[in-house]
């Protein structure tokens, strides 16, 4: 049997302006995104035989059915391909769900990497994408090992450059996330019906060029999120999280991506014991906290 193990790294959005809704219902952005170096585990087998994609989860609830990114990516790579070898996927899911943070998202991208490894059929940068961004808005970020800037509903994708992106690696990052999700789905339904609330996007684009023109402009110069104002209508642990953390340590975080995971930038030293404290202190034991840094 053939086994391949790949990693399936979360995310964070360190900016992400939405700037209104398109005709085919999906939302426009401007996002910069940066991945951790953590994340979850996707290994794949294959005995040689042909046969449907299965998969294994060491997660209670994340479903392992059809409905589930990896074996959506499998679908596509067969279709794509033409190869219908039957694989066994085994996720390690670190990631929780329902966290804003690209989990399945980037399991999809990691399923075809794997794919890819084991029938020998290589896809090329250009069809990975493609086949990516029908898989969902934020599958092709993961196409690259680096942060990117996201445009579009997200398919568009540019590297950020060598100078900003040395910026941004290996910043310390400490994620914290209660114990309830907020559906993607949902945050942006809550945006849309308050259309006043969309971003403004030339001055978006004007914050972005000036951070990326700016020589040791820091990483927390870019931190906003458009959609923190209508999940934090709905789900007031959140914001009164993020006050409390900025009046007891004066620190700022923020929301990524649709929440409900939240994101600290450590300052080097920073001691995060204390931060980590007051989170178990407001949102109890089953609060999810991870230290970890930027890709």
């Amino acid at each position: 049997m053939q086994s391949v193990t790949f990693p399936s790294p979360a995310k964070i959005n360190l900016s992400l302006a939405i700037t209104g809704r398109r005709a085919d219902g999906f939302h426009d952005l401007i996002s910069v995104v940066a991945p951790l170096v953590w994340g979850d585990t996707l290994e794949a087998s294959w005995a040689g035989d042909p046969g449907p994609a299965e998969l294994a989860c060491d997660a209670p609830g994340v479903p392992t059915d059809g409905s589930n990114l990896v074996l959506r990516a499998a679908e596509a790579f067969a279709v794509e391909t033409g190869w219908r070898g039957r694989v066994l996927f085994k996720l390690e899911k670190r990631i929780p769900v329902g966290a804003g943070l690209g989990g399945g998202s980037g399991n999809a991208v990691a399923a075809l990497r794997a794919l890819e490894s084991l029938s020998g059929r290589a896809l090329g940068a250009e069809r990975r994408l493609a086949l990516a961004a029908g898989l969902g808005s934020d599958c092709p970020l993961f196409c690259h090992d680096a942060p990117v800037l996201m445009r579009g509903r997200g398919e568009r994708i540019t590297p950020l450059g060598a100078e900003a992106a040395g910026r941004l690696r290996g910043r310390r990052v400490l994620l914290f996330k209660p114990d309830f999700g907020v559906a993607t789905a949902e945050a942006y339904a809550a945006l849309a019906a308050r259309p006043e609330w969309y971003a403004d996007a030339a001055a978006e684009e004007g914050r972005l060029a000036a951070w990326l023109g700016e020589d040791r402009a820091p990483a927390e110069a870019l931190l906003a999120n458009t959609l923190e104002r209508p999940v934090f209508a709905k789900w007031i642990a959140l914001p009164a999280m993020l006050a409390w953390l900025r009046e007891r340590h004066g620190v700022e975080a923020r929301m990524s991506g649709s929440g409900s995971a939240c994101f600290l930038l450590l300052e080097p030293g920073r001691d995060e014991a204390p931060l980590r404290e007051t989170i178990r202190e407001a949102w109890g034991a089953a609060a999810f906290v991870q230290a970890t840094a930027l890709a």
